[in-house]
């Protein structure tokens, strides 16, 4: 049994352990525990990135308590909810929504989600085809390309949903963005099941390469991160998120988020305490030999 040292966490040394991890994780299995089960119901991809988006959207909180309502959004759409959304009409459509919320996010923001969504598509044909309007193969990682698809939706006239052009914080919640520090976990968690080609991900976006992917960044995440010295970062925020993909990115520069599903996983399941010391460490299975 290996008992924490710090001297141990040398570069080969980790990748070697994570490298261990990752190939042993049984990703299907852990399939209904994550949001990405909804867009895995679909087969064209138009339907896969709509329901990818609205799932990533309310991938906050408990698993148990996000699913219901991604369920009650997705399920007026049938097979293709791309088409659906894409035909959205106000009137004749805000009725299927009525009565759904969730924590931050009230009613009428919700409603005013699917009511962007659907202008999006009406103009773009797919959100894909937005976000490479803003990509260029020369950025550093997706982050200004990020901030340009947050500012497209956020330019939305929202009179139609709230009365007034207004966008209050169950509207912007949903649209977070890396020029304001959020560490847009969401967002990344959308553009890893969109780009990403391997495991239970989707690679539907061939044009963003995974080498330009920023981890999706959540408590989980940024616990074990700091006990495997990931990052020095206390808060949670952009430049933290963008300091740990830089550490992954030396385990495998081209594909630095193959660890963030079974590293997230492994958090949520509460085995890392978040704490070094020899009783905690010694049992944990990233130090176990």
């Amino acid at each position: 049994m290996l008992v924490y040292n710090k001297s141990l966490l040398s570069e080969s040394f980790l990748k070697n352990i994570l490298n261990r991890f990752y190939r042993g994780y049984n990703f299907k299995k852990r399939l209904k525990h994550d949001p990405i089960e909804f867009p895995h119901r679909y087969s064209t991809p138009e339907d896969i990135e709509i329901a990818g988006f609205i799932a990533s959207c309310f991938a906050y909180g408990k698993v148990e308590l996000f699913k219901p309502v991604i369920e009650k959004i997705l399920i007026h759409g049938n097979r293709h909810p791309a088409n659906f959304f894409k035909n959205f009409a106000l009137k004749k459509d805000s009725k299927y929504f009525k009565g759904i919320s969730y924590r931050f996010n009230k009613k009428k923001d919700i409603l005013c989600l699917i009511y962007m969504l659907s202008k999006t598509l009406k103009k773009w044909g797919s959100l894909k085809n937005l976000f490479y309007q803003y990509y260029k193969p020369e950025q550093d990682d997706i982050g200004e390309a990020l901030n340009n698809l947050v500012d497209f939706f956020l330019k939305i006239d929202t009179s139609a949903i709230y009365g007034r052009n207004i966008k209050p914080y169950g509207l912007t919640q949903f649209f977070p963005s890396p020029e304001k520090g959020s560490a847009c976990k969401r967002m990344n968690l959308f553009l890893r099941w969109m780009v990403r080609t391997k495991d239970i991900d989707f690679g539907i976006w061939d044009k963003v390469p995974p080498s330009k992917l920023i981890i999706p960044l959540d408590t989980h995440i940024a616990k074990i991160s700091r006990c495997l010295d990931l990052t020095k970062r206390i808060s949670s925020d952009w430049k933290t998120a963008k300091e740990i993909t830089e550490s992954l990115k030396k385990l495998d520069p081209q594909d630095p988020l193959k660890y963030d599903f079974a590293l997230c996983h492994y958090g949520i399941s509460g085995l890392c305490k978040g704490r070094k010391s020899i009783n905690t460490c010694q049992t944990c299975a990233f130090f176990s030999i």
